[in-house]
């Protein structure tokens, strides 16, 4: 006696549908596509083409040399600041390039943290029940939104330049001198052990990070919060101290000390710099504000009355709950902000501080080679901003909601 067995058509996987196969025909819309792309792609070619071939053709009848040769030529450009050693005489125009790179990435990097914690304070500060607060937050944010960039670099640096000179600088405890030659501070000699204490820093919060990661599935298996801290103590703490300490410990500071007529040691903050940041980070962190302030208002009301009903602080639900997910809406309109910010990095060449576009501009006065030069600072700026925006949204979609 035989059965025969039926499924349930709902059980059923989908089946796919076949592909539809290009016709080399006009009135196949996928033929259409193919053809606009290689029309315009040609387009775009031939116009590159003409544009390369027209300025050699013009360069040649000037006698104007091309390529980047003058990369390895002595520079003989004075930089005032330099992360890496430089000597004028004896660098050459590619080591004054990458000096230049430094700066601007010394201004970029620092001033996208120190805006985005000063910019979510006054978000935070601007939806505070103390009217005083928040009215002095929105003071901030409209004046300096409604100043424009350079007005602000050069108030600054006007104000920086307008300080005593060393011998009147102001103290600062014992060891801090603020001056119209910049802020003086004591700064710690580098030793190899510093570096394999930081090194070990490094592995200690990898390691953190990753003992994390496995309590947090435990926490999901047993429904139990294990303790981090412990780990974390031993990784980024005990771990490189204990190599600091088994490497002799040294522990020195270099001093800055009034000699003459002006500081001899210590680390420095030029004015340049310091106006060039300040007017930066001030300025960028009002529109951060103003993102901090919408994304946190785009959380529903609901969720701090229930943090409440939990019992938790208004801090508390608003570290906890409310801001995890006004990350969600803060995040993409902030890549813009720090892309500004980088950009807008390219104004120190009005009040003298020497980064990638300085140099840069300084290198094809001197060497006639303009295309080059251009092209190099195009380069970088590319290559930051690419950088920054794929980092972005790396962790946009890192923190994004997930749908089961």
């Amino acid at each position: 006696m035989s059965s025969t067995a039926t499924t349930d058509p709902r059980l059923m996987a989908p089946r796919a549908a076949p592909k539809r196969r290009m016709r080399l025909s006009w009135s196949d819309p996928t033929f259409r596509s193919v053809i606009w792309q290689v029309v315009i792609v040609g387009i775009i070619v031939a116009i590159v083409w003409y544009l390369a071939v027209n300025t050699n053709r013009n360069l040649a009848a000037r006698n104007i040399a091309t390529g980047f040769a003058f990369l390895s030529r002595n520079a003989g450009i004075p930089i005032g600041e330099s992360p890496i050693p430089y000597d004028p005489a004896v660098s050459t125009y590619g080591d004054a390039l990458i000096i230049g790179i430094l700066n601007t990435l010394k201004i970029a990097i620092i001033g996208v943290v120190l805006a985005t914690i000063l910019g979510t304070v006054i978000g935070i500060a601007r939806l505070s029940r103390n009217w005083l607060v928040s009215r002095l937050a929105a003071i901030y944010v409209e004046v300096l939104r409604d100043m424009p960039l350079l007005l602000q670099l050069l108030f600054w640096y006007t104000l920086l330049q307008g300080l005593p000179g060393p011998k009147q600088s102001f103290r600062i405890g014992d060891a801090v001198f603020l001056s119209n030659r910049g802020i003086k501070f004591p700064v710690l000699v580098w030793e190899p052990a510093h570096g394999w204490a930081l090194l070990a820093f490094a592995v200690g919060l990898v390691c953190t990070r990753l003992y994390a990661r496995v309590l947090r599935q435990r926490q999901e298996a047993t429904g139990r919060r294990p303790v981090l801290w412990p780990a974390a103590l031993g990784f980024l703490v005990l771990l490189p101290g204990l190599i600091w300490q088994g490497l002799g410990g040294p522990f020195a500071l270099d001093m800055p000390v009034l000699r003459g007529f002006n500081f001899q040691g210590g680390g420095l903050i030029s004015p340049e710099y310091g106006a060039l940041l300040v007017g930066l980070v001030t300025y960028t962190a009002s529109y951060i504000a103003e993102i901090v302030r919408s994304g946190i208002q785009a959380v529903s009301g609901g969720q701090w009355e229930a943090g409440e009903a939990l019992g938790l602080s208004r801090a508390q639900v608003m570290r906890r709950i409310v801001l995890p997910q006004a990350l969600r809406v803060i995040i993409p309109p902030m890549t813009s902000q720090y892309l500004n910010l980088t950009k807008n990095s390219s104004l120190a060449v009005a009040i003298g501080f020497q980064d990638v576009v300085s140099i840069a501009g300084t290198t094809l006065n001197q060497t006639g080679q303009a295309i080059e030069g251009i092209a190099y600072v195009m380069a970088v700026y590319l290559t930051i901003s690419l950088s920054i925006s794929l980092f972005m949204n790396w962790y946009n979609a890192h923190i994004a909601l997930v749908e089961r």
